[in-house]
């Protein structure tokens, strides 16, 4: 007798449930773009996505609670002079989000609680370097500040975006950047390019500890860190099928798993929740997001199940697990997005009959505390994320500590005040010579806005005074045109009466040989007798 051994896992009845439309988003313009990218960030308090844009590349940001129908004029996020191609959430501050387009730009922007209720074009600091396209953006797990930007230059950069410096520069590619991720503790950082090479680098100091093969196809490949260390890839065969791998850094060109999917020519995003240990497969223009456990028996990739859906997705965002609803043992939240402009919120369950909190469902996540700063990062120290519970839900910090903790660690949020206040600092101090001298942030705000005010109407009397130009010059020329139009028609008329006068002179002239020529021929007519 004979008999199956069904695996054993809390996650195998893990189901997805499509809220209602009046719970979802509709009337976004997603971005056409041919990019391979996602479009959609999403965190516990906003959404943001990509938009199409008129006169350069914009982004929508929606607070979560704001669902349904999305006016046709809502604020855009649009200072950029190209279309956006990637945006990311800042993990240790749900209002910083940063921006990559194909101006060469990458901008970090602020967004107050309540979201923005008109269009914002003034980011908080701008981070000049790549001379193409910047089509990744990529903020460190656990130091404060540390972003990762890629672009078409082949150019890896690593800034503090609290001080807009660029730290580190990663030579090492000799072609597009398809993708880039963090390991846990943010120690290295995994890449995928064109070559087909998959490369472990070191962060601080470019050295491409390891480097091989991975998918064999020339389309785009994929590549993520798993928490335990390994590495999870997807990518094309030769025939153009796809795949995903699970590989170990030290023998990257000896996969673990190497499984054939389909063969759709959709990229596939491998998102991934580092507390159950799933890795979802969304691929774009797909209908359907594939979702598996990893774990360390055979064969290490355990396929649980597939969400079915009628529309293909153009792009996708993924809720971190400090956002999810555990009351209702919700594990993962996506937010899906249509060609239509509709935004599907998925919700990824476990079915449990006690409404209790689910302990093995919910080990400590990561929150929003960074553990190191940027300066201890860039100097060699590393750490891991710092957990918090999420029994009872997850709870902010308070506005006040934040505060404090912002103006310590001179944060994104605080470098215009600090900024400021130190350039008034230094000019009281050359003006005085007095070295203590210090200036409260109040005061310069309203010396701030003083001058903004003069530079306004200065700049507002030179329109004016330019506006008067070209009034009198328009004025100008069309008395002249005016007077050329006289000038024209009268020369018109004189040279018509000239020709009038000469044609009846020639009349005349013709009409008397006639009169004899007729009376000539009156004679011939007549008879001998008759003359």
């Amino acid at each position: 007798m004979s008999f199956r051994v069904v695996r054993s896992s809390k996650f195998r009845h893990v189901f997805g449930t499509a809220l209602k439309r009046e719970h979802c988003y509709d009337n976004i313009r997603v971005s056409q773009s041919s990019w391979d990218s996602t479009f959609c960030a999403v965190n516990p308090k906003f959404l943001a996505v990509i938009v199409e844009s008129a006169g350069g590349g914009a982004f929508i940001v929606l607070p979560l609670n704001k669902t349904g129908r999305i006016v046709a004029d809502h604020a855009l996020v649009g200072g950029h002079k190209g279309p956006v191609l990637d945006i990311a959430w800042c993990p240790h501050n749900d209002n910083v989000i940063a921006s990559g387009s194909e101006d060469c730009v990458v901008k970090v922007w602020h967004i107050p609680d309540g979201g923005i209720s008109r269009t914002l074009t003034e980011p908080v600091v701008d981070l000049l370097f790549h001379q193409r396209r910047v089509g990744l953006v990529l903020w460190h797990p656990s130091a404060q500040n540390i972003l990762l930007t890629a672009g078409s230059d082949n150019q890896v950069a690593i800034w503090n975006v609290g001080t807009g410096e660029l730290l580190i520069q990663i030579d090492c590619h000799p072609d597009i950047i398809y993708s880039a991720c963090w390991n846990w503790d943010g120690s290295k950082l995994v890449t995928t390019c064109k070559d087909k090479n998959i490369r472990i680098i070191n962060p601080r100091t470019g050295e491409v500890e390891e480097k091989a093969i991975g998918h064999e196809g020339s389309k785009a490949s994929r590549a993520i860190f798993l928490r335990c260390g390994l590495i999870f890839t997807t990518g094309f065969s030769k025939m153009s099928e796809r795949q995903y791998s699970l590989r170990s850094p030290e023998h990257l060109s000896e996969p673990i798993v190497n499984i054939e999917l389909d063969t759709s020519n959709g990229v596939m995003f491998p998102l991934y929740d580092a507390d159950t240990n799933l890795v979802y497969l969304c691929g774009k223009g797909d209908s359907v997001i594939r979702y598996f456990e990893i774990t360390s028996e055979p064969p290490f990739v355990h396929y649980i199940n597939t969400f079915l859906t009628q529309d293909p997705q153009r792009g996708i965002g993924m809720m971190p697990k400090r956002g999810c609803d555990v009351n209702s043992c919700e594990i993962t939240r996506f937010f899906r997005l249509n060609n239509s402009g509709f935004c599907q919120v998925i919700s990824m369950t476990v079915p449990r009959k006690s409404e209790l909190f689910q302990e093995d469902l919910y080990p400590d996540t990561v929150g929003n505390e960074p553990a190191l700063t940027a300066e201890e990062w860039f100097a060699g120290q590393d750490a891991e994320p710092i957990l918090i519970s999420l029994k009872g839900g997850f709870v902010p910090p308070s506005t006040k500590s934040a505060d404090f903790k912002v103006t310590k660690r001179s944060n994104i949020l605080d470098k215009l005040s600090t900024k400021s206040t130190t350039t008034t600092n230094s000019s009281v101090k050359n003006s005085s010579g007095a070295s203590n001298t210090t200036v409260t942030s109040s005061n310069f705000n309203a010396s701030l806005s003083d001058d903004l005010v003069k530079e306004f109407r200065e700049e507002i009397r030179k329109l004016k005074t330019m506006i008067v130009k070209h009034e009198n010059r328009i004025r100008t020329l069309e008395a002249r045109v005016t007077e050329t139009e006289g000038t024209f028609d009268r020369e018109k008329t004189r040279k018509e009466g000239i020709e009038n006068h000469s044609s009846g002179d020639s009349s005349n002239n013709n009409l008397c040989p006639d009169k004899n020529v007729n009376s000539a021929n009156d004679r011939e007519e007549l008879a001998p007798d008759e003359v």
